[in-house]
């Protein structure tokens, strides 16, 4: 039984070492294009036969939409849901006839 040298591995040229700096804004950009949508569920109360001068709107919940499912909390705490499918966690939120619910986008996050 012999030993034989090893071959010699062929030089592959290597990135140079990022700096702190470097490393920091790839982490920031990897947070821009990952981040989840944020958004509420607004409950709107409006009485049969009447108009938007007798309704009222408060925020039922709040939550992160991420490109496969959507995770939501509600403004009570009380209720927490992941799903994948938003519209129908937001029809969960609606209550007979006179309470509707809808998505509102926050506006300026991700």
């Amino acid at each position: 039984m012999s030993a034989e040298p090893a071959a010699p591995t062929p030089s592959v040229p290597s990135d140079p070492p990022l700096t702190r700096a470097e490393f920091n804004a790839l982490a920031d950009e990897l947070v821009a294009v990952t981040a989840p949508r944020l958004f509420a569920v607004v409950q709107t109360y409006e009485p049969a036969g009447t108009g938007p001068e007798d309704a009222d709107a408060w925020v039922a919940a709040w939550g992160m939409a991420f490109e496969e499912h959507a995770e939501i909390v509600s403004a009570s705490g009380g209720i927490r849901m992941r799903v994948r499918s938003l519209d129908r966690a937001v029809g969960r939120f609606g209550r007979g006839d006179d309470t509707t619910a809808r998505v509102v986008w926050v506006p300026g996050a991700a």
